[in-house]
């Protein structure tokens, strides 16, 4: 199968940018988020994991555009960086127009979890392979896009909720459309001789720690959604669509990485795989007893976080 054409993927990237003052946060609807309290005391930690889970995204696409090996693919991730920021930022503006956020310079804390992960991809990100983040982050984006997004939106009517969330969407499936593409092109050549030479990061310990970190998170936040209401075979469905999508070459089929992902995203979703979840639930447990204090301190780019639409 083709790829996509880069260069006109980086035009239509640059033509589409919008800004969190191209939409009225004071237009009528917030009531209808805020005159529901059963509604509203789900949604407050929701909406703080979601804009957290964005700056996840946006640290990896940092870390991919200092490592993609073209010209065209550096500047598009950096524009991908850009764009997770401003989601985060327009999550954060939801939560300002819903009072969830206690004063001007309230930032919601990450969980623990979070946190983890955030540190790792600080300290160890810029140094993984491409071709890893590559396969992770269509994984990542099509599960915030597939079920956490789609649950947000089928859950609240506020019309301003939903007119910055297509603006989001849009930029998400440009995301998916690049992330699907790359990953299918990391083995093009000598297929079998890249695939051994790809599965060299699984023994580095910088890779191993991650996944200690990553694997509790997705327990957590599968666990947390489906508490919220979000259908199981939603996560289903969307398991399934990074499958069908990156698979749908052989060159995607290929990639060793998208196979452990396919893999690995299936454990998360079915709870009866026990082989898989008991391991990683007492990962979820023992992560809860960090001491605050212990935690590593929140990175200085988080003060780029802001809900005022001048961003």
């Amino acid at each position: 199968m083709a790829t996509i054409d880069l260069e006109h993927m980086l035009a239509k990237v640059k033509n589409t940018q919008w800004a969190l003052a191209d939409i009225d946060w004071e237009a009528p609807g917030a009531e209808l988020v805020t005159g529901n309290p059963e509604l509203y005391a789900k949604l407050k930690p929701f909406m703080a994991d979601l804009m957290w889970i964005e700056h996840v995204g946006a640290r990896a696409f940092a870390a991919m555009a200092k490592v993609a090996p073209t010209d065209t693919l550096r500047e598009i991730y950096s524009y991908f960086h850009a764009e997770e920021q401003r989601h985060a930022n327009a999550e954060m503006a939801l939560m300002k127009r819903w009072g969830m956020l206690d004063g001007d310079d309230d930032l919601p804390e990450p969980n623990i979890n979070l946190r983890l992960v955030i540190e790792w991809l600080d300290t160890y990100a810029d140094d993984m392979p491409f071709y890893v983040l590559g396969a992770v982050i269509p994984m990542l984006e099509i599960a915030l896009d597939g079920a956490l997004c789609k649950f947000l939106l089928d859950t609240v009517d506020d019309p301003v909720c939903h007119a910055a969330f297509e603006k989001i969407n849009g930029d998400e499936a440009r995301h998916l459309g690049v992330g699907f593409s790359v990953m299918e092109s990391t083995v093009i050549g000598r297929p079998w001789i890249k695939v051994v030479q790809m599965m060299g990061p699984m023994v580095d310990p910088r890779l191993i720690i991650g996944m200690l970190t990553y694997f509790p998170l997705l327990n957590k936040m599968r666990d947390n959604i489906v508490e919220l209401g979000l259908p199981e075979e939603q996560l289903y469905k969307v398991m399934r669509k990074f499958q069908q999508i990156g698979g749908r070459s052989a060159e995607g089929r290929r990639n060793p990485w998208f196979q452990l992902i396919s893999w690995h995203s299936r454990q998360v979703v079915n709870r009866d795989r026990r082989l898989y979840h008991v391991p990683v639930d007492a990962l979820v447990k023992l992560t809860s007893f960090i001491p605050p204090a212990a935690l590593p301190a929140v990175p200085s780019w988080v003060k780029e976080l802001t809900y005022k639409t001048a961003a």
